[in-house]
């Protein structure tokens, strides 16, 4: 299946508020995201708390100790909708 990959506006605004090397370490990750969303060296894990208050599961990235970014997959479509600190799991 190919997949489509698409970032929210909300995504973009806090992606270019980051850090300069944050931004590049997000850069990097998203090598490794497009070719599998699900590599280990990723982190990537379901949030459990976040996916049953909007009904389906929602997905974190782990990009550093304290940073996230957020995903959900609708069909063929991987939707990155939210980065940030673990704040983003409220």
């Amino acid at each position: 299946m190919k997949r489509v990959f698409l970032a929210t506006e909300n995504f973009w605004k806090k992606f270019y508020a980051l850090s300069p090397s944050q931004k590049e370490l997000v850069r990097s990750a998203w090598l490794k995201f497009r070719l599998n969303p699900f590599d280990p060296a990723l982190g990537t894990h379901k949030i459990r708390t976040l996916s049953s208050k909007v009904g389906f599961p929602v997905y974190s990235v782990v990009l550093e100790k304290d940073l996230r970014a957020l995903f959900y997959i609708e069909a063929e479509k991987v939707v990155t909708f939210e980065i940030g600190t673990h704040e983003v799991y409220r």
